[in-house]
């Protein structure tokens, strides 16, 4: 008996490798947004990017902070939605321009950038 089970259980492993017939499902990639384009330039943010600190306290109003560390300033700008950090650099001999924007909500959380700066413009315009 014990040599029947032994011839039996080699087989009944190998019988549990086979297939089931089912081919698999083909691996699909994942769809690539595809950027749509936004009234008013690159969803809002061509109003902050390459723009002057003055243009931006014009845009939003005084900054709640305002850091210079050489030649390169940062200006932040907040409400009850978002703060927004605009990063600015020189060009050449030109006065600094915002090359970089960061945006978050007020509790830390992510937002997005162009959404942080439409909230502060609706902010500053009291527009609804």
């Amino acid at each position: 008996m014990k040599r029947l089970a032994l011839l039996i259980l080699p087989a009944l492993l190998l019988a549990g490798c086979g297939t089931t017939g089912v081919a698999p499902r083909p691996v699909r990639a994942a769809p690539v947004p595809i950027p749509v384009p936004i009234p008013g330039g690159a969803a809002g943010l061509d109003r902050v990017l390459g723009q002057t600190g003055n243009t931006l306290v014009g845009l939003f109003g005084q900054p709640a902070a305002d850091v210079r560390e050489g030649s390169a300033r940062k200006l932040q700008f907040g409400n009850a939605t978002c703060v927004l950090d605009a990063y600015l650099y020189p060009k050449g001999r030109g006065e600094p321009v915002v090359t970089y924007v960061d945006a978050r909500q007020t509790n830390g959380s992510p937002i997005d950038r162009a959404s942080c700066v439409g909230a502060l413009s609706l902010g500053r315009t009291g527009a609804r």
